[in-house]
């Protein structure tokens, strides 16, 4: 069957699903194979769970009737219809990658542009080399602004994930000390997310470029540029600010942006979605409303109270980098009774001990009640103070801690997903 008539179908269903967890009636579902999974096995469920076709690359699930179709390869067929309906859409595309805070300045993004047009962002994590493709398939030809998020932990993905959505614009958030262990050095995490920068070049698109950024800058220096920042080199001179607050504010021609977003690292991520906002001349007071409407969440530079405690829940995931960062921004928010919660890095591979040990090394010099750390990783690292605490996993320190009964503390929970820092009970 060719991508042509597959594509009748799936504009004839009421969705893509991958999942039978998900199905609804109607549906194209798509059995995909992964390392650890294999969706044909699915394949007779889908259809009693009422999907329409069922499309499979094992000959061995394939039964002789219409609603199965054998490809060679299942996730290339994904991929392949999103580029054909891509080819339809006459959606502007935004994509945006990087090692810190792409997700935070989609969402950004987002809540200022859907304001005035049809705009669709990247749901959840959908940021891979399978999601991209059902993100592409979600927008409609009456979407006029479509936000892409792009992950990557090897190179050459970003090249894929473009060749899929075919960006017009593009955005990297920064270069941090993500994915080490499939990069292999932060040479090749600078190279594999300038990817981005050199589909743009290939296809005459726009790079946004944060002009406080000079390896940035450099790496673009034949590309098409719309650059923001508080930089001589701006096309839009935004520059961060705070007013009797802890809080984000960035300004731009003595008008101010003001966030419900804290720490030094979300200035870039506040001012990408001013730049965004004026490019596609949306007036200020409309941007800033879209701001305003904005609060973290989903566990990413969240403060929530519990009880008399106040906790910044940054668990999402982290890096060197975005760990850094965290620890950072609640130093900065916090004047006393401090406490740290830290869960494993993950994916840094030969970097993985020397990193949790810098980690560890900082943390010794800011006056902090106490550290916990949590995970095979930080439990090797050495230190020499007594505030200083380890734990296997969440539900030991959730232990630990109510045992304690700890009131009127400031509590930072950062660590990668594995770790679960979120189900740690207060």
């Amino acid at each position: 069957m060719s991508i042509e008539d597959i594509y009748s179908l799936y504009l004839s269903s009421s969705k893509i699903c991958t999942d039978t967890r998900n199905i609804s009636k109607n549906s194209l579902f798509f059995c995909l194979k992964g390392e650890n999974y294999d969706g044909n096995i699915f394949a007779k469920k889908a259809l009693e769970l009422g999907a329409s076709y069922v499309i499979i690359d094992d000959s061995k699930y394939f039964k002789d009737n219409s609603n199965y179709i054998l490809v060679k390869n299942s996730v290339k067929t994904l991929q392949e219809l999103a580029i054909f309906h891509r080819s339809k859409l006459k959606a502007k595309i935004i994509a945006i990658t990087g090692s810190n805070g792409k997700t935070t300045s989609k969402e950004l993004i987002y809540s200022v542009l859907s304001q005035k047009f049809k705009t669709f962002s990247t749901v959840g994590n959908l940021n891979n080399h399978i999601g991209v493709p059902l993100s592409i398939l979600s927008l409609s030809t009456e979407t006029e602004i479509g936000i892409i998020e792009m992950g990557a932990n090897h190179l050459n993905e970003i090249k894929i994930l473009c060749e899929i959505a075919n960006p017009q614009i593009g955005y990297i958030t920064n270069f941090g000390k993500a994915h080490l262990a499939g990069f292999g050095s932060e040479i090749s995490i600078v190279r594999g997310k300038s990817e981005l920068y050199n589909y743009l070049k290939l296809t005459n698109g726009l790079a946004f470029i944060n002009g406080n950024d000079k390896k940035q800058l450099k790496l673009t220096q034949k590309n098409k540029k719309y650059i923001f920042g508080n930089s001589e080199k701006a096309d839009l001179n935004i520059k961060p600010i705070n007013i009797n607050s802890n809080k984000i504010v960035v300004r731009y021609n003595n008008f101010d942006f003001e966030t419900n977003m804290i720490g030094s690292y979300n200035f870039s991520n506040v001012s990408v979605a001013v730049a965004f906002g004026l490019f596609f001349k949306i007036p200020k007071k409309i941007i800033l409303k879209g701001l305003k409407r904005y609060n973290p969440n989903n566990n990413r530079s969240e403060w929530l109270r519990k009880g008399s405690n106040l906790i910044l829940m940054d668990a999402y995931n982290a890096n060197p980098s975005s760990m850094n960062a965290s620890i950072d921004a609640f130093i900065e928010n916090t004047e006393k009774n401090r406490i740290l919660i830290l869960g494993d890095m993950e994916e840094l591979g030969k970097y993985s001990k020397s990193e949790h040990q810098k980690i560890a090394n900082k943390l010794e010099k800011i006056d902090i009640e106490f550290v916990i750390l949590v995970g095979e990783k930080f439990s090797k690292v050495e230190y020499g103070n007594d505030n200083f605490k380890k734990f296997n996993n969440s539900k030991e320190v959730s232990k630990f801690i109510n045992n304690k009964k700890w009131n009127n503390k400031n509590f930072l929970l950062k660590g990668s997903r594995k770790n679960k820092l979120e189900k740690i009970k207060f």
